[in-house]
């Protein structure tokens, strides 16, 4: 993209992953002409090896997240309604070992939230939901298309680079570099897909002893975690962590003992101490545009992509 043609847009956003996509969307849709740039394809994100289950996973309760993760909620929910490629409501059964006193912060935003006995002495008790899970390589062609299909392949070194009245800063992890914003880090998390023997339920068992654990039903397969693993940068295959995750994930659901393992994959979620930042930021951009911040979703960026997405409307525009 020259400067001549990033003049006739109002708003260029940066990342193509699922929160710079939805950014983009919901600016068009508010009458913005908007074009997005990204070092990465779409499907070479983060977001296109996220097994994208609606869940605020790592992510401290605040007012601003649960507003976000609920509007997120509520339109997943929708597409999933309208069959949208890749969204579906799936049955979850999460499985708690902790002593809590009540349900927690982020259950306000699913209607039908229970909690049950739990199913064994090893645990206190069962919570039991429904909520949006993603296939994200067809989701993000979606989004994609509802842009007219056109992201520019280019990495920046500076926000200054682009020539636009306002820019989005939807970079993920590249956020820390670019905003010097050292609370940015990655938090690697690793998975397997296996063949699905017909499940379609979700299962969780994050304060497993043997590790956190869940395991995530798609259409043609099944998404078994998995690690969260703060300030690793490497995403090669690791077989012996891969051969652990399948055991847990067994062990808690015997019907993947004998599942097909299809692939072992590790993905960089872009984690934030602190939280997601998504703010104008204070000092204008050196040609007077606006930079908007919308960054540091760690593993809930589709959780809270619509609700982020919204917000940032009003900044940018």
């Amino acid at each position: 993209m020259s400067s001549k043609e990033e003049a006739i847009v109002d708003v260029v956003v940066v990342g193509a992953g699922v929160v710079g996509l939805t950014s983009a969307v919901r600016l068009v849709e508010a009458g913005a002409r908007v074009a997005v740039i990204s070092a990465d394809e779409s499907v070479d994100t983060v977001s296109a090896v996220a097994a994208a289950v609606w869940y605020p996973t790592h992510t401290d309760e605040d007012p601003r997240v649960l507003q976000w993760a609920t509007r997120t909620f509520e339109e997943l929910c929708r597409q999933a309604g309208d069959g949208v490629p890749g969204v579906v409501l799936r049955p979850t059964r999460m499985l708690v070992r902790q002593q809590v006193d009540e349900a927690p912060w982020w259950s306000a935003a699913v209607p039908d939230f229970t909690r049950v006995p739990p199913p064994s002495a090893e645990y206190t008790e069962e919570w039991r939901f429904t909520v949006p899970t993603v296939e994200m390589r067809p989701y993000l062609d979606w989004l994609r298309d509802r842009l007219g299909g056109a992201v520019e392949r280019r990495r920046i070194e500076r926000f200054d680079e682009i020539e636009a009245p306002v820019v989005v800063n939807a970079t993920g992890l590249a956020a820390g570099k670019l905003c010097g914003d050292a609370d940015v880090f990655p938090a690697r998390g690793r998975i397997v897909l296996v063949a699905n023997p017909g499940l379609v339920t979700s299962v969780r068992d994050e304060d497993s002893p043997a590790g956190m654990t869940y395991i995530h039903p798609r259409s043609q397969d099944v998404v078994l975690g998995g690690t969260f693993e703060a300030g690793q940068w490497d995403t090669e295959p690791d077989a012996r962590v891969g051969m652990e995750i399948v055991a847990r994930c067994a062990d808690l659901v015997p019907e993947l003992a004998n599942a097909a393992v299809l692939a072992h994959v590790a993905g960089l979620r872009p984690a934030r101490r602190g939280g997601p930042r998504v703010e104008a930021d204070p000092a204008p951009l050196p040609g007077g545009g606006r930079l908007v911040h919308n960054y540091g979703h760690g593993g809930a960026g589709v959780t809270l992509s619509w609700g982020c997405a919204e917000a940032v409307v009003p900044l940018a525009t």
